[in-house]
């Protein structure tokens, strides 16, 4: 399988990892997505095989919880019957961390002195509810240490990109409201421009995290690189494709 689009960030340094693009649109990683499941998962392991050659998968079924499973053996990447959590860790070599996302934000962790990596997928509801202090937490149970830590946040949808209404903010404590600009007046209804990138990062660094970075790529623009899943809904498309972002310990 070739032809991937893939992103790396020098502060993961020599640890295999890489956020994928679509391809054009030709790439679509998630089960729930479009396309043959068979497909699908071919061209997972064929990604997990660019990262780590020989490297078997372990992705979760994702539900936007704060949830994180600890990987010692990989199972079969398949559409049923995979572990429902939204965050991965594993200090087991040969394991290829996986999480797919379409405008929510992949983050990629490690601690490459203690040989402990994780993989979250954040939206808003996982940020609020804590699935990157959780990943911390569970990759500290395996050795980890947070001084040590490097996060990076791959594509994610960006501020000018996410409009978002009253009930949405309300869900948010008085502490973020510093990440929601006026959006445009269209119709004289209150609307905001949500920063879930600026979100993200501010809760790892809140979480004692110094070494993060955000690649700074927007999902829902770069329309022959990314999936969006708003764009798709605003397309009015019955479905969205997902990219899918790796780690893994050689």
């Amino acid at each position: 399988m070739t032809g991937f689009q893939i992103e790396t960030h020098p502060l993961l340094g020599s640890v295999p990892h890489g956020f994928f693009g679509s391809a054009g649109g030709t790439h679509q990683f998630g089960f729930g997505g479009p396309g043959d499941g068979a497909e699908v998962r071919s061209l997972r392991a064929a990604a997990a095989a660019a990262i780590l050659p020989g490297g078997r998968l372990a992705a979760p079924h994702q539900v936007h919880s704060p949830d994180v499973v600890t990987v010692s053996a990989v199972w079969d990447d398949a559409a049923e019957g995979r572990p429902v959590a939204d965050a991965v860790v594993t200090a087991t070599p040969g394991v290829v961390l996986g999480i797919v996302t379409a405008d929510c934000g992949p983050i990629l962790f490690a601690d490459e002195a203690a040989g402990v990596i994780g993989a979250a997928h954040a939206g808003w509801r996982g940020a609020v509810d804590g699935v990157l202090e959780n990943t911390l937490a569970a990759m500290e149970a395996l050795g980890a240490r947070r001084g040590d830590t490097i996060a990076v946040l791959g594509p994610t949808i960006a501020q000018a990109s996410y409009e978002v209404d009253a009930p949405f903010r309300a869900r948010f404590p008085a502490t973020a409201e510093r990440f929601f600009a006026p959006a445009p007046d269209r119709d004289g209804l209150a609307r905001w421009q949500f920063d879930l990138p600026g979100f993200i990062m501010d809760r790892l660094a809140a979480a004692g995290l110094s070494k993060i970075a955000d690649i700074g790529r927007d999902t829902f623009s770069h329309v022959a690189r990314y999936h969006s899943h708003r764009r798709a809904s605003q397309a009015g498309e019955a479905n969205y494709g997902r990219q899918i972002s790796m780690i893994a310990l050689p």
